[in-house]
């Protein structure tokens, strides 16, 4: 690794005003899972990292509101928020997802913010989140602003924050009583990158969808919603016939890409099936 200047801060809106200059090769550092990887391949060097190890305590804590609302900062860890009651209680979908996102070693690193602002397309947390409509809560040198999850990403590795803009916590809605489900298709291990990732929420009464949320990952190139086969679902009475069609209406308006982990048919394929799992296993959640 080529030698960089390290500074820590002591508040997130501090180290948000480190990052003013414009300069390219000044980034945060947070876990550091993803950004010391790139430095080790040599595709990123940075003259100086902003380490967020030392801002408030505050954004490492985990609060659940009366309403069952969940406020997580940007600190916590995911093998913390894999762990937190409260999370397992509020929105258990979350800590089914946590048990096969990579592995313990990295989850004990990892954090929530920088696991959202990296924007790799085969995350686990970011098509979940948006499915639970979560927001993102950001900050900047003199203030800062609000925003849902699913306007944060703006491509391959892209996100819509601003140089100097830092994901300070993500306010969660209650799941309960919605049901909910997270599948992944990996190629390989159950906690390897996925092939297709599928986030499904629904308000049901029985058998019965008033109302869903569709959402995929690692199968496009930022977490997609699928409205078209959330319509299908909407004021449906599933059974196999509705699950076929929201399934074939999923890999319609689907635009998957090709990578390592499949073909853009292969995937194609793999949304049409997963889909109707993931709703036929959200209903089931209890």
């Amino acid at each position: 690794m080529t030698p960089f200047e390290l500074v820590e801060p002591r508040s997130l809106r501090e180290a948000a005003g480190l990052l003013s200059s414009g300069e390219p090769s000044v980034r945060p550092i947070a876990g550091g899972t993803a950004v010391m990887l790139m430095m080790k391949m040599g595709v990123f060097r940075p003259a100086r990292l902003v380490s967020l190890r030392a801002v408030e305590k505050r954004y490492s804590d985990i609060i659940a509101g009366r309403d069952g609302e969940l406020r997580i900062g940007a600190m916590v860890t995911l093998s913390a928020l894999e762990r937190s009651p409260v999370v397992r209680g509020q929105a258990p979908v979350i800590t089914r997802a946590l048990r096969t996102l990579a592995n313990v070693r990295v989850r004990n690193v990892a954090t929530v913010g920088g696991h959202l602002a990296h924007a790799d397309p085969h995350l686990d947390l970011p098509p979940v989140l948006i499915a639970l409509e979560a927001r993102a809560s950001i900050v900047d040198p003199t203030g800062g602003r609000t925003l849902p999850l699913e306007q944060l990403y703006a491509g391959y590795l892209e996100t819509t924050l601003g140089s100097n803009e830092l994901i300070a916590e993500v306010i969660v809605p209650p799941q309960v009583p919605r049901r909910a489900a997270y599948l992944k298709c990996t190629t390989r291990s159950a906690d390897d990158w996925p092939a297709l990732g599928v986030a499904v929420v629904v308000d049901a009464d029985g058998t019965l969808v008033r109302d869903a949320r569709i959402v995929i990952s690692a199968a496009t190139d930022t977490p997609t919603r699928l409205t078209a086969a959330e319509s299908v679902l909407r004021g449906a009475r599933m059974d196999d016939a509705v699950l076929r069609r929201a399934g074939d209406a999923a890999a319609d308006e689907a635009d998957v890409i090709a990578d390592a982990h499949g073909s853009a048919a292969y995937k194609k394929h793999l949304v049409r099936v997963y889909v109707a799992r993931a709703v036929r296993q959200a209903l089931a959640d209890q």
